[in-house]
C-alpha cells in the first residue's frame, strides 16, 4: 500500500484501538460506578452493544473491520499480480485464507471449553465464509458488483419477510430466558425477532451437525451463521471503495464520491426502518443494518482520508498506524491476552490503589492494561512483526 493511502492504516488503527478498549478499559463497568453522572452513563451506553434494534458506537467496530477487508482486496490483488502471481495462485491463496479465518474463529471461541465449539457468527469466521465470493466479485464490473449487493440485500430481506411467523406463545419462552430485557418486535418487524427468525432455525439444524456438548438451540445474543450473507454486502461496499481509491483520480474527487455513497446508504437504511420495511438490527445483520452501518463507515473513512491525505494531518498518526498495519494481531491479542493483562495489573498494582475510590481504582487498572496492550502493538510494529493470513 502506497504512502498516498496511509489513511487506511490510520482508520484501521482507530477501529482496532476501539476494540482494544473493550477488554482493557471495560468502560460500561466503569460507568456503573457513577450511576448519577450523565457523562459516564453516555460513555457506558456507547461502549456497549445495542440489545436488538438500533446502533451504538461499539456496534460500529465490526462493520468497520469488515468494510476495510473489502477495501484491501483490490490493493492485495494488484500487489500479488505485480509480483507475478497467476490467477490460479490468487485463488489458492483466497481459499487458504478463508479456511484459516473460519478455523481461527472456531479456535478462539473454543478457548476454555471442554471441546471444540462450532459456531460461525464471529467477525473473522463471517469474513472467511464470504471472502471467496468477495474475491470473485472483485474481477467483475462495477455494475455487476452493485447488482450483486442489491441481490444480496433483497434476497436476505425476502428470506425473513416471507418466512412464516411462529406462534407468539411458543416463541416467548426463549425470549424470557435472556439475561437482558428484550421487547419483542410486533407487526411486520416480528419477522426479525430474536430466536424466532429463519437464520436461527437454520442454525438449529446446521450447528447440530457438528459434535457439541449440548444440542444448539439459540445463541444468547441472537447472532446467526447466515449473517455472513448480508455482511458480504458490507465487504462489497468496501470493495467498491477500494477500487475507487485505485483509480487515477484526484483524492478530493474520491472523497466526495465516498461521501455520496455513504450518505445514500445511510438514507436507504433509515428509510427501510422508518417506512416499516426492515429494522436496523446488527446481531442478525439485517439489510437495513448493512446499509446504515456501511454508510456510516464510508463517511468516517472518507473523513479520515481527507484528514490524512488532503489536509496532511500526521501528528500522532504513528500510534494508530502501528495498530492498523497489524490489525489481525490486534484482533488475536484482544481475544487472548487483554483480559489476562487486566487481571495481572489488578493483582500486582491493585493493592497500592486501595485508598482510592473503587471506581478510580477500576479506571486506573484498566488504563494501565490498555497502555500496555497498545505498547505491545507498537513494539510489534517497530520490529516488523506482522500477522498475515
Amino acid at each position: 500500500m502506497t504512502s498516498r493511502f496511509l489513511s487506511l492504516d490510520v482508520f484501521r488503527g482507530l477501529v482496532m484501538v476501539l476494540l482494544m478498549t473493550e477488554a482493557t478499559l471495560e468502560l460500561p463497568q466503569l460507568a456503573a460506578f457513577y450511576p448519577d453522572s450523565a457523562f459516564w452513563q453516555f460513555v457506558g451506553y456507547q461502549t456497549s452493544h445495542e440489545r436488538w434494534v438500533g446502533c451504538r458506537l461499539w456496534d460500529m467496530i465490526q462493520p468497520s473491520f469488515m468494510l476495510m477487508v473489502g477495501v484491501a482486496v483490490p490493493f492485495s490483488i494488484a500487489s500479488r499480480l505485480a509480483k507475478g502471481a497467476t490467477h490460479a495462485q490468487l485463488w489458492q491463496h483466497t481459499w487458504r485464507r478463508a479456511a484459516i479465518l473460519v478455523g481461527l474463529g472456531i479456535l478462539l471461541r473454543s478457548m476454555g471449553r471442554a471441546q471444540t465449539y462450532f459456531t460461525f457468527e464471529d467477525v473473522i469466521s463471517q469474513i472467511g465464509l464470504g471472502y471467496p465470493i468477495l474475491f470473485w466479485l472483485a474481477f467483475l464490473s462495477a455494475r455487476v458488483q452493485w447488482a450483486a449487493l442489491a441481490v444480496i440485500l433483497v434476497g436476505y430481506w425476502a428470506l425473513f419477510a416471507f418466512w412464516p411467523l411462529p406462534d407468539a406463545a411458543s416463541a416467548m419462552p426463549e425470549v424470557l430466558l435472556e439475561k437482558k430485557p428484550y421487547m419483542p418486535l410486533t407487526g411486520f418487524f416480528a419477522h426479525w425477532n430474536i430466536h424466532s427468525n429463519p437464520a436461527n432455525y437454520f442454525d438449529q439444524w446446521f450447528l447440530n451437525l457438528f459434535p457439541r456438548e449440548q444440542p444448539f438451540v439459540t445463541n444468547g445474543g441472537g447472532y446467526v451463521t447466515l449473517s455472513f450473507i448480508p455482511s458480504l454486502g458490507t465487504m462489497l461496499l468496501g470493495l467498491r471503495a477500494g477500487q475507487l481509491l485505485r483509480l487515477e483520480r484526484p483524492i478530493r474527487q474520491q472523497v466526495q464520491t465516498m461521501l455520496i455513497w455513504g450518505a445514500g446508504a445511510i438514507l436507504l437504511g433509515l428509510v427501510a426502518q422508518y417506512a416499516g420495511i426492515c429494522p436496523i438490527v446488527k446481531r442478525i445483520w439485517a439489510p437495513a443494518w448493512t446499509l446504515f452501518s456501511g454508510g456510516l463507515v464510508l463517511l468516517l473513512l472518507a473523513l479520515c482520508i481527507a484528514a490524512v491525505e488532503l489536509w496532511q494531518w500526521r501528528r500522532g498518526a504513528f500510534w494508530f498506524i502501528a495498530v492498523g498495519a497489524n490489525s489481525m494481531a490486534a484482533y488475536l491479542l484482544h481475544w487472548t491476552i487483554h483480559s489476562w493483562l487486566v487481571a495481572n495489573v489488578r493483582t500486582n498494582i491493585g493493592y497500592w490503589l486501595t485508598a482510592l475510590p473503587e471506581g478510580v481504582q477500576f479506571g486506573i487498572i484498566g488504563l494501565i492494561a490498555f497502555v500496555l496492550a497498545w505498547w505491545l502493538m507498537v513494539w510489534l510494529y517497530r520490529r516488523k512483526l506482522f500477522v498475515r493470513i
